[in-house]
């Protein structure tokens, strides 16, 4: 009994200095020790993070009224292509989505009457020269009363009868996009060219070749997208806090980005539905954008500016509320950041507003806007391995 004794000191003895002995290895592992509200990346672990930072900014999140609305552009930027006069569609190389400059032929249409409008000019204009010379002849033989007046006015009638069928020809050709000046040449077209009259993209197209289209069809759709606006609708009970010139904050759907518009002109009209148009003027173009996607705004009324954050860049563990900025660290290639703990206030539009502490100067400060929730759980995690060593 008394050797069974002495065998478990031994072994409580040697796993005693078991443990001593790993203290100081241990030691070194975590040289790079920092408080228990920091939290150290090496530069891999940064990328792979891909921690970016940014900084407080003052945002309108009390007394905006939230709307819903769509990317649209004036009816200036905005043309439907028809074709004048009936005829089958010879060529088009449009597509949806493809790029057009303004004069450049976006169809050729064809019809024999084409060819007979062509006919009767020439005809029709030539006849006018000869009517035009005898009328001059008729008016000098009346000057020396070698003829009658009824023959000036019947002269004098043909050739203004004439003039006006050629002046009506010359009109329609001229629909027509037919070369006045080729076709007094002789040179008679067998179709019709269409023309895009503003640089856009093509949003429709709704014939093919070979089809027969009359002046009624919409052949196609241009809009010049570097002129889009925001068109809002607004509830008639919140009208009368909107005001010309007001900024308002948008996001487009599935997308995080905000951009930034201005009041231009409010609707004077409310429709059944009690809603009134807003129109919006966007503060910077972006030629990426289209017309008809939708969004959601916020019109920002006059003052109530507060400190506030991407949403994204506050993360809440226990019942507290932390965001994370960026610290100073000794150790070449590692990047340090502090957890601050901070009260929240209204959130909208992926916007929240903090309440910072006062101890230290945010307008310079580094702050964590993607990535917190990574760094959160480093932290966590870590000061669990530590205690559990």
């Amino acid at each position: 009994m008394k050797s069974i004794i002495q065998v478990g000191i031994i072994t409580a003895a040697l796993f005693v200095a078991g443990c001593s002995s790993d203290e100081k290895p241990v030691a070194q592992e975590v040289h790079h020790q920092v408080n228990e509200n920091s939290v150290e990346l090496t530069a891999e672990q940064y990328k792979t993070v891909d921690v970016q930072l940014g900084t407080v900014e003052m945002k309108s999140l009390s007394g905006t009224i939230r709307v819903n609305g769509m990317l649209d552009v004036p009816p200036q930027n905005l043309v439907s292509i028809s074709s004048p006069f009936g005829g089958t569609v010879k060529n088009t190389e449009l597509l949806q989505g493809m790029k057009v400059r303004k004069g450049q032929v976006v169809a050729m249409i064809q019809n024999p009457d084409f060819i007979d409008v062509q006919q009767d000019y020439l005809d029709f204009k030539s006849q006018l020269e000869y009517l035009k010379l005898e009328y001059e002849r008729q008016e000098e033989l009346a000057a020396g009363n070698a003829n009658a007046k009824k023959t000036v006015q019947k002269a004098k009638s043909e050739y203004q009868s004439m003039r006006a069928r050629v002046n009506g020809l010359k009109a329609r050709l001229q629909l027509m996009n037919i070369s006045i000046s080729s076709l007094e040449r002789g040179n008679i077209q067998h179709s019709s060219p269409l023309y895009s009259p503003i640089n856009g993209y093509v949003t429709q197209v709704n014939t093919n070749i070979g089809a027969y289209v009359s002046p009624s069809d919409v052949l196609f759709k241009i809009a010049d997208t570097d002129h889009l606006h925001a068109e809002l609708t607004i509830f008639e009970k919140d009208v009368q806090n909107v005001k010309v010139g007001q900024k308002v904050r948008f996001t487009l759907a599935n997308e995080d980005k905000e951009r930034t518009a201005t009041v231009y002109l409010i609707g004077r009209e409310i429709s059944s539905d009690r809603t009134v148009n807003i129109h919006c003027h966007l503060d910077k173009e972006d030629r990426e954008l289209l017309p008809g996607m939708y969004l959601k705004a916020l019109i920002e009324s006059e003052g109530g500016n507060v400190t506030a954050l991407p949403s994204k860049a506050i993360v809440e563990f226990e019942g507290v509320n932390y965001m994370f900025i960026q610290g100073k660290t000794d150790h070449a290639g590692e990047h340090l950041f502090e957890m601050i703990e901070v009260a929240i206030g209204a959130s909208e539009l992926g916007y929240t507003e903090v309440i910072l502490p006062t101890n230290r100067n945010w307008k310079t400060a580094k702050i964590v806007v993607n990535g917190a929730y990574d760094l959160l759980s480093k932290l966590k995690n870590g000061e669990e391995g530590d205690h559990a060593h």
